[in-house]
């Protein structure tokens, strides 16, 4: 009978871990898909790159796409959360398939780090933020010597 108590707690923890380890995963899309050069509130990122190639754009859309959506199922986000991700990353990948236009559109909408983000929000509502990022946002907070406001 004990061992029916053990089994949720490492269930729960096991579940936590592994949203964590997709959030980590929707960070590391976001950034290579639509952030990897940033200038101001705009990115461009190999999802960019790859759109005015005609086949390769629509390739890594989708399986960029298809990565950021099984993690979000594997995470156990919401089905809200998981429509609206498909929807950004189907409205992308459609536009792949109109040349010139499509991929102009397709480097300027950010749809993997919507997605992404989209993701990323319901796993900290679930579960919080990992660890490591939760540590990493306080000290970035605490400022440039270590102290918080006010100090």
């Amino acid at each position: 009978m004990t061992d029916d108590i053990s089994l949720s707690g490492d269930y729960a923890s096991d579940r936590r871990a592994k949203a964590h380890r997709a959030w980590k995963s929707a960070e590391t899309i976001k950034r290579l898909s639509d952030r990897l050069i940033g200038i101001g509130p705009f990115g461009l990122g190999v999802d960019g790159v790859l759109a005015w190639v005609p086949g390769a754009g629509l390739v890594y859309g989708i399986g960029a796409g298809a990565l950021l959506v099984a993690h979000g199922f594997l995470a156990g986000a919401s089905a809200a959360t998981l429509a609206r991700m498909t929807a950004y990353l189907v409205v992308d990948n459609l536009s792949d398939t109109i040349p010139v236009a499509g991929w102009a559109f397709d480097t300027l909408f950010p749809a993997h780090l919507m997605a992404a983000k989209a993701l990323q929000k319901d796993i900290e509502a679930r579960h919080g933020l990992p660890e490591d990022v939760a540590a990493e946002r306080a000290r970035k907070k605490r400022g440039l010597f270590g102290r918080g406001k006010g100090r």
